[in-house]
């Protein structure tokens, strides 16, 4: 994984971890905000929050949720809509496996056909609830640049386990 620290790349990840404040707190799951953005255009398409929609959902499934909702199709066909340099902003690495039984989010990002080319976070997974992340790796095989976003973490990682048991030393 590339890392990065640029003000751009800074700017969106804030926008991201702002969303994720708006998750609620559970002990079952990371608060994360998400972007969709052109940046041919430097547009924001999308954004999503943990629970933001209906169901358990994600904050990248949220973000495609509300995207394919806009254009009237079905989240499948994505892909075929996306501007060719889409990259996501997420504050945690995207998940490989769901214990809800849910798609995961890498799956959903891989079934977007190649349109996001780079993924944006703020922070690794933390192994709490299914162990290493696999994810990272899949997605860097199917040709999709996974990037570090420095300087945030702490903050991410506070926002992102509110609401979790605290382990005592």
């Amino acid at each position: 994984m590339k890392s990065q620290d640029l003000p751009l790349h800074t700017k969106y990840m804030r926008q991201a971890l702002d969303l994720a404040k708006r998750s609620p707190p559970r002990p079952t799951n990371y608060r994360v905000g998400a972007l969709l953005v052109d940046s041919d255009t430097d547009t924001v398409l999308a954004t999503g929050y943990t629970l933001e929609c209906e169901g358990n959902t994600h904050a990248e499934q949220s973000c495609f949720i509300k995207l394919a909702e806009k254009n009237n199709i079905a989240n499948e066909e994505l892909g075929a809509i996306l501007p060719p340099k889409t990259v996501l902003y997420t504050t945690v690495e995207p998940c490989f496996k769901r214990l809800s039984g849910n798609l995961a989010c890498v799956e959903r990002i891989l079934k977007l056909r190649s349109a996001i080319k780079t993924v944006y976070v703020g922070v690794k997974e933390p192994e709490k609830f299914v162990g290493a992340n696999t994810g990272r790796k899949q997605l860097e095989d199917a040709g999709i640049e996974v990037v570090l976003v420095k300087g945030m973490e702490k903050e991410i990682l506070e926002v992102a386990m509110a609401g979790h048991k605290q382990e005592s030393k």
